[in-house]
């Protein structure tokens, strides 16, 4: 049942007071910080930085994020900490947008960051302003309110602001509730082709008579899709493909040759595109059958074509007149999407596998971790009576499902037992495990692209053994987990901290801590961490000192750079507080380094973890094959053989899985058995099994 708005808002006004309370923050950056966290999740905006300023000229900004498309978007709040739900009015609305907007023009136009303090992070952002600005093409100014919109405000208009296309968004309480009861969706896009070019775009019937979804053959002008990518950039693509994006290269150099010299063979040389979305509405014409309205339109193969379309055009003024994409469009209801549309994703980009394409919310790794995250209880902090669990949300919304049918007496036991303070995503995961084990400027990238770097790297140690991940794995990453939070609220209690760059300085703390013990040849005892789900002092102490000499580092960037946060996303700055890491051992009392653990002890750890984590493997795949049965073992044989899917000794083995439970395939059959699934998974004779929140 969809919760009402005014529900909604006491829930969420707790949620970030808990929040508040637990990071030692401000209530406004609480507020700000938990709604661009949800914004981040759904792919409205790539990430944020907190920038909190406000002066008496009618100037405000609560935040910004610049992507590497020219992009820019820039918050600012409505926030009085409001006990009470209450309406936000046009009147009120045109005056917050008016006092971003007047900040951005003081910045660009004024040279706003001669009258800022250098080391604030205001300095950085108006500075980074006036020397972006003639890359800046689009800049979005976006409202966050802990009021309701009022029923009178239907649209905002798109307008020009020096020079540059802006469009206004509000999230207040009704959207945000709105969001949430969408089983943690995305809000969809929802395009009006005829509004949008003035005429709809002809297509060509496909689907096979299925009732369960219908397919499209589209000749799509490059100049619709350049534009639509133009207006709504990374919010057109499907996630795990605006992760591929991430990951790669902006402008692949041979579309862009075609375009610029062979013009007319784009159609003949591209692959094309493969697209989803929810609904479409068609219309006949003298001309034949034309698409009008497309809801939820979404790329899952094709985006490095639609963004270099874009980028071609745009850095080399080259027309896309005579430019045509062929593209398969196939419409899936909302019910239908979460199982069919990664599916889709994975089969359309086999032409370029790449780990963080295919790196879905039912990879292996993530049903994994969601099940470590289920049965494992983490045992009772100091002063709790009773064990509790860390909730790993693997696809979103699985928290709030997970209570959603239960009564309020079954929520509060609920909660008591997966704290919301203890509930964690796919992204959160990659920050806690990338600061010590990758380059900590990743997690200072924002969270997707750190992401799409986690994900690059795990799956190729899932493809050359997933026995790593196990127990072990598990309860080390809730003990980072522990350790970050307890750093991002360390640092907001220190007294030189200005309210700025959290972010940047808790992921060089930590880094800087890690690579010191990597030093002495020792290693952080997690599992203490873990069995006391606390930090120890000793270790506490010491992320204090890293903290302060980071924060003291950071704010002074090399001559040339302005922006501090744009700094410590760059290699140099990582190289040289590496340089200077002997002046922060000798600020470490001796009793850190008396607390570390020998790696080799850890290591012990770890291989006794997978050796029960390959028994538990194989009592999985065991498990798996029977409950997949002899009938479908025999369907995969009699159709994959004559395709020359498996080799002989796979064929045999499936001869044996075939006549269950006459024959009984061994353990290591069984192992063999789940390969040869997966070749027929991919191939389409089997469906990949559904998996439950």
């Amino acid at each position: 049942m969809e919760q009402s708005t005014e529900a909604f808002f006491n829930e969420f006004r707790q949620e970030m007071l808990a929040g508040a309370e637990a990071n030692s923050s401000f209530q406004l950056a609480s507020f700000m910080e938990t709604i661009a966290n949800e914004l981040i999740e759904t792919g409205f905006v790539e990430g944020f930085e907190f920038c909190h300023y406000r002066a008496q000229r009618g100037m405000r900004v609560d935040g910004y994020w610049f992507d590497d498309e020219g992009g820019l978007d820039l918050f600012i709040a409505d926030f009085e900490s409001r006990t009470v739900l209450g309406s936000l009015t046009r009147t009120e609305i045109d005056a917050a947008f008016r006092r971003v907007f007047t900040f951005f023009q003081n910045a660009v136009e004024k040279e706003l960051y001669t009258e800022l303090e250098v080391t604030a992070p205001e300095y950085g952002l108006a500075r980074q302003l006036l020397d972006r600005f003639g890359f800046i093409r689009r800049i979005n100014f976006v409202l966050l309110s802990e009021r309701a919109l009022s029923d009178r405000v239907q649209s905002l208009d798109d307008d020009t602001v020096c020079g540059i296309s802006a469009s206004y968004h509000i999230w207040d309480m009704s959207r945000l509730n709105r969001q949430r009861n969408a089983r943690g969706a995305k809000e969809a896009l929802d395009l009006d082709l005829i509004e949008m070019f003035g005429r709809g775009i002809s297509c060509l019937p496909a689907n096979l008579s299925s009732d369960s979804y219908s397919s499209y053959l589209i000749v799509m002008p490059g100049e619709v899709l350049a534009d639509l990518y133009g207006r709504f950039g990374a919010r057109l693509l499907e996630q795990n493909v605006r992760s591929f994006l991430q990951a790669r290269g902006k402008v692949n150099q041979g579309i862009r040759s075609t375009i610029m010299n062979e013009p007319s063979m784009f159609f003949a040389y591209n692959n094309g595109i493969t697209a989803t979305a929810q609904t479409i509405k068609t219309q006949q014409t003298n001309d034949g059958l034309e698409i009008v309205r497309i809801n939820d339109l979404q790329i899952v193969n094709g985006g490095q074509t639609t963004a270099s379309l874009f980028h071609t055009r745009r850095r080399d003024k080259a027309s896309l007149e005579n430019i045509f994409v062929q593209m398969k469009l196939s419409v899936i209801d909302a019910e239908e999407a979460e199982l069919v549309v990664p599916r889709i994703s994975e089969y359309a980009n086999t032409q370029n596998r790449v780990n963080a394409a295919d790196f879905f919310s039912n990879h292996p790794f993530h049903i994994r971790m969601q099940d470590f995250s289920r049965r494992i209880l983490a045992p009772a902090a100091q002063g709790a009576q009773r064990e509790t669990r860390w909730f790993y949300e693997r696809a979103r919304g699985q928290y709030a499902d997970a209570q959603s049918k239960l009564t309020p007496g079954e929520q509060r036991q609920f909660k008591a037992m997966h704290p919301k303070a203890q509930m964690f995503t796919k992204t959160d995961l990659a920050k806690f495990e990338n600061v010590w084990d990758e380059h900590p400027r990743w997690v200072n990238l924002g969270a997707q692209k750190n992401f799409a770097k986690y994900a690059s790297r795990i799956g190729k140690e899932w493809t050359s053994g997933s026995d790593k991940f196990n127990e072990f794995y598990f309860k080390r990453a809730i003990a980072r987990a522990i350790i970050f939070r307890a750093t991002e609220r360390l640092v907001s209690n220190q007294s030189w901290y200005n309210g700025g760059y959290r972010a940047n300085i808790v992921a060089y703390s930590i880094a800087a801590i890690n690579e010191l013990v990597k030093k002495h040849e020792m290693a952080i005892n997690f599992m203490q961490v873990w069995n006391e789900q606390a930090v120890p002092e000793v270790l506490l102490n010491a992320l204090g000192k890293a903290s302060s000499f980071v924060n003291h580092d950071l704010v002074q960037p090399p001559q040339g750079i302005s922006n501090i946060s744009e700094w410590a996303k760059r290699e140099n700055c990582w190289t040289r507080i590496i340089g200077q890491l002997a002046d922060l051992e000798d600020q470490i009392p001796q009793d850190f380094f008396d607390a570390l653990v020998q790696v080799s002890e850890q290591k012990e750890e770890q291989k006794s973890a997978r050796r029960t984590q390959k028994i538990d493997n194989g009592i999985n795949d065991q498990k798996r094959v029977f409950d997949i049965g002899a009938e479908t073992w025999g369907l995969i044989l009699k159709e994959g053989a004559p395709k020359k899917l498996f080799s002989p000794k796979e064929i045999a083995v499936l001869q044996v899985a075939a006549q269950i439970p006459v024959r009984i395939p061994s353990e290591k059959q069984c192992a063999i058995l789940i390969v040869c699934l997966e070749k027929a998974q991919l191939e389409g004779i089997v469906q990949n099994e559904t998996r439950q929140a």
